[in-house]
Parts: structure tokens; C-alpha cells; sequence
């Protein structure tokens, strides 16, 4: 049986941790910055988990995650 493909596009947007579960970041941080409190953009730095319910909807895109 061929590989499986896996979405290139989350690919991109998420990673896995040692024990399985997926990361992301978070959005709102490219534009309009300036309106935006220091520490709300500080806070968006950081990495967040994705929950449980669209974790396994990332999983499925990305079968050797």
C-alpha cells in the first residue's frame, strides 16, 4: 500500500508533543498591532494546545505526526 499524504497545509500550522497531544499558535499577531495592549501581544506568543474535540481532526490530516 502507497504512503499516505499528509496535509501539507497543517502541516505547517501544527506540531505534536512527546506525548501525542498537538500545539498551535495563536492568531491575531501579524496586523493591526498597535491598538492591542503590550500584554495581550505578549500573551499571544505563546504556543496554546489545540483542544480535544479538533485534535483528533488534525490527527487525521497528519498521519506520521
Amino acid at each position: 500500500m502507497p504512503k499516505m499524504k499528509s496535509h501539507r497545509g497543517a502541516a505547517k500550522r501544527f506540531k505534536f508533543t512527546a506525548k501525542g497531544k498537538v500545539k498551535r499558535n495563536r492568531s491575531f499577531k501579524s496586523h493591526i498591532l498597535e491598538k492591542k495592549s503590550a500584554k495581550r501581544k505578549r500573551q499571544l506568543r505563546h504556543s496554546q494546545l489545540v483542544s480535544d474535540s479538533d485534535a483528533k481532526r488534525v490527527k487525521r490530516m497528519l498521519p506520521y505526526g
